[in-house]
């Protein structure tokens, strides 16, 4: 399955309709939208802009050049602290800038959704999974120099990665459980309900950096 008939069928799930009714409504069998979806068939340019207007998304994002409905990319205006030479062109690589911007974006709404949310174990443990992260990429970083002293760590540098992989693997099962508690399932309802859409109206100044995140994290994994 392509990127293309991977997002056709997750909008129309999320639309709440079946691929009958989705194939009646675009004027095409069953049968060849169910091709399409599977990515056994490529469609004409003509039915990929019924799609985008039935969907009401962008051919960008249909396509999976952006994960943003309406197929907005950042640009270096969205890039923070980024600087630029005269000719417009940024002085060293993008892609530190680019990175550092995604990250804080995504942070910013992990962290409201977790106010929202008001259950302080839950956020403490994502905290400790994200501070685990950072100090295991920074110790990395420390230790292939040399010349540095471990004195500022109290944890063997034999021993540092693999009791950080345990520590966040169980941190990562704590957090699981507490989302999985009868009691705090029942309080949590509805708020961590969520579509790329809700994203965007919820978080107008952050929802790209996020979408972009999980687009690149799912490039990285694939």
């Amino acid at each position: 399955m392509n990127s293309f008939s991977r997002i056709i069928t997750l909008l129309r799930k999320e639309k709440g309709i079946t691929q009958k009714q989705a194939a009646a409504d675009l004027g095409i069998s069953q049968a060849l939208l169910s091709h399409y979806e599977k990515g056994l068939r490529e469609c004409g340019l003509d039915f990929l802009i019924k799609l985008c207007d039935y969907y009401n998304v962008s051919s960008d994002y249909i396509l999976g050049r952006s994960p943003d409905r309406n197929g907005t990319v950042l640009t270096m205006n969205d890039l923070e602290g980024a600087e630029t030479s005269k000719d417009n062109h940024f002085s060293g690589s993008v892609l530190p800038a680019m990175n550092k911007r995604l990250i804080s974006s995504s942070l910013n709404i992990v962290y409201d959704m977790l106010a929202k949310a008001g259950n302080k174990e839950l956020t403490g443990k994502v905290s400790d999974y994200l501070m685990m992260a950072v100090y295991r990429m920074f110790r990395t970083l420390h230790q292939s120099e040399k010349k540095n002293s471990a004195g500022m760590f109290k944890v063997n540098s034999n021993l540092f990665e693999g009791y950080t992989n345990g520590a966040m693997e169980r941190t990562c099962a704590d957090i699981n459980a507490i989302l999985a508690d009868k009691n705090v399932s029942r309080q949590l309802s509805g708020t961590f309900e969520m579509t790329s859409e809700s994203i965007a109206a919820d978080y107008p100044k952050h929802a790209t950096g996020l979408l972009n995140t999980v687009k690149t994290a799912e490039d990285i994994v694939k």
